[in-house]
C-alpha cells in the first residue's frame, strides 16, 4: 500500500464538510464516510479507491480511461467507479471526482456548502 497516495486520498476526502474515516464491514484499510453513508473506500492492496460517480460517469470514465478507471465488483452496477492508485492519476480530477461522489452522498445542505475555486 502506498501511504503517500492514501495520504493524499485522506486528505481530500477529510476536509469535506463532517466527512470521517471509518472502515468498511471487516476491512482494514481506509474508508470514507459523510453521515455514516460511504462516499469512498480504499482497497486492502491500497491499489485503487471506489466512489459514487452520477449518472453516464461511469460508462465516460471507463471507457475513455481504462487504464485508470474500472467498474468495481459488488457496487459497479449502483454506479460506482474504481480508479486504479498504481497508475498516474490526475489528483484535480480525482479531488473533484470525490467530491461529486460526496455531494451525491451527502445530505444536500452538506453537499452545497462545498464551493470549487473559479478556474
Amino acid at each position: 500500500m502506498d501511504e503517500t497516495v492514501i495520504t493524499r486520498i485522506r486528505e481530500i476526502c477529510l476536509r469535506l464538510p463532517e466527512a470521517l474515516e471509518k472502515p468498511f464491514g471487516g476491512h482494514t484499510s481506509p474508508a470514507f464516510r459523510v453521515r455514516n453513508k460511504l462516499f469512498v473506500m480504499t482497497s486492502e492492496d491500497g491499489l485503487s479507491m471506489t466512489f459514487k460517480a452520477g449518472p453516464g460517469v461511469q460508462e465516460a470514465l471507463v471507457s475513455d480511461a481504462p487504464e485508470q478507471f474500472f467498474v468495481p465488483p459488488y457496487v459497479g452496477s449502483k454506479g460506482w467507479v474504481g480508479a486504479r492508485l498504481d497508475v498516474p492519476q490526475d489528483w484535480a480530477e480525482i479531488a473533484d471526482l470525490i467530491e461529486d461522489s460526496y455531494r451525491l452522498i451527502a445530505p444536500r445542505r452538506l453537499g452545497a456548502s462545498i464551493v470549487r475555486p473559479a478556474g
